[in-house]
């Protein structure tokens, strides 16, 4: 018996001997590549360019293909061999640009540029409130683009990554441009911002105590001027402070103690910014007229209608005027000022969410698994998903959660 048990244990093995094995084969692994093209920006003075040469760089080490427009990068410094030696495609060709399937670009693309892309782009740009018409999301909407506004990005700590960047760099040029204008070379008072041994500092005044104004006091202080800042909020400027590590003026915007700043400073930068519409119109005119001949005001607010009741919106070619003997410098896209430093912080925040599509596998598992980026996407396969645009123009809203887990 135990002999015909070994046989039929024998018989079982040679049978398990027989059966189909597994074999290793050779996968191909998935191709994530993107097509990403960079226009060049026709913008009235939009200097920056979305992505700098070394981030064009990584991208392509990451198997990805750029194509940009020639002198796309010139506003910013950026030559096209630049360019071409990391190993972007340049061309002269607009229409080349729009065949890519992602664009990524400064200024809201225009509808001759709208007309040229296909239906499923994918789109990163500003949005621009302000100028922002039904006509424009309909364009959007009928080609079925999926598109990102960069100013409602956020972080990992729930912050508008490019709204801070941009803010963090306009409030400490604000500082640079006010002394500038203070010199006697463009017809100032002929002071420097910093004090010395002997010599009373000059007087910046600053209103608002977000990143714009703590950048800004943060610039002035550092050389050596005397800084107040004026805000609203308790809230604001006691972070201010916190952040500032030091001990600087801070009020509420108390009309008696504000007029009486503004009219013996020498400079006032108005950093107030709206939450929704027009920001508050903070300083009249009255008060300006009371200010000291020669001193400069920087109005950081002038996109959204500006603080000062005397400003005016000036551009980079003709920055300032003259009311009351006061220089106004009123220009909407101060970072554009310093175009390459701005570039350098887009770039920083634009690489990795490229990387990220790619390596991902496309933009809806991204937008799957960031809700910073899902916030930011304003229209999908030819939905509005942003609740905001919708009211503002009765247009049909669809949410972003529900189209991502359909997708799924």
């Amino acid at each position: 018996m135990a002999t015909g048990l070994r046989e039929g244990m024998a018989s079982i093995a040679q049978k398990g001997l027989l059966q189909p094995k597994e074999t290793l084969s050779e996968t191909k692994p998935k191709n994530n590549s993107l097509y990403i093209g960079i226009p060049k920006e026709i913008s009235f003075q939009e200097n920056r360019i979305a992505l700098t040469p070394l981030s064009v760089a990584l991208l392509i080490n990451n198997g990805h293909k750029v194509i940009i427009e020639a002198g796309a990068g010139t506003g910013a410094n950026f030559s096209d061999r630049d360019y071409s030696e990391q190993g972007a495609i340049i061309t002269y060709h607009k229409k080349e640009i729009f065949d890519a399937d992602i664009i990524v670009k400064i200024a809201p693309p225009t509808f001759e540029e709208i007309a040229l892309m296909h239906k499923g782009q994918t789109l990163i740009s500003a949005l621009q409130m302000g100028n922002l018409n039904e006509t424009y999301l309909k364009a959007l909407l009928d080609k079925k683009i999926n598109a990102l506004c960069f100013e409602q990005l956020r972080d990992e700590g729930n912050v508008l990554s490019v709204v801070r960047a941009m803010s963090e760099i306009v409030g400490a040029t604000s500082i640079f441009i006010a002394a500038e204008y203070l010199s006697n070379v463009t017809g100032g008072k002929g002071l420097m911002l910093g004090g010395f041994t002997g010599v009373p500092p000059t007087e910046v005044v600053i209103l608002g105590a977000g990143t714009v104004g703590e950048y800004a006091a943060r610039t002035a202080l550092s050389l050596g001027a005397e800084v107040k800042v004026f805000d609203s909020s308790i809230y604001r400027l006691r972070r201010l402070q916190n952040n500032l590590g030091s001990r600087v003026f801070t009020s509420v915007m108390q009309p008696i103690v504000l007029g009486k700043a503004i009219t013996t400073c020498d400079v006032v930068i108005g950093a107030i910014r709206a939450t929704h519409g027009r920001s508050p119109c903070i300083i009249m005119e009255e008060t300006v007229s009371r200010m000291k001949p020669n001193s400069v005001v920087i109005d950081v607010s002038i996109d959204q209608g500006g603080c000062f009741e005397t400003s005016e919106v000036t551009n980079h070619k003709d920055p300032v005027f003259r009311k009351y003997d006061v220089i106004h410098y009123c220009v909407p896209n101060i970072a554009s000022r310093v175009p390459r430093t701005a570039s350098y912080a887009l770039t920083n925040i634009f690489t990795p969410i490229l990387v990220d599509i790619g390596d991902m596998g496309g933009l809806m598992n991204v937008v799957w698994n960031r809700p910073g980026i899902r916030e930011a996407l304003y229209t999908y396969q030819g939905h509005l998903t942003s609740k905001d645009l919708a009211n503002m123009f009765n247009l049909p809203f669809k949410d972003i959660e529900l189209l991502v887990v359909s997708n799924q």
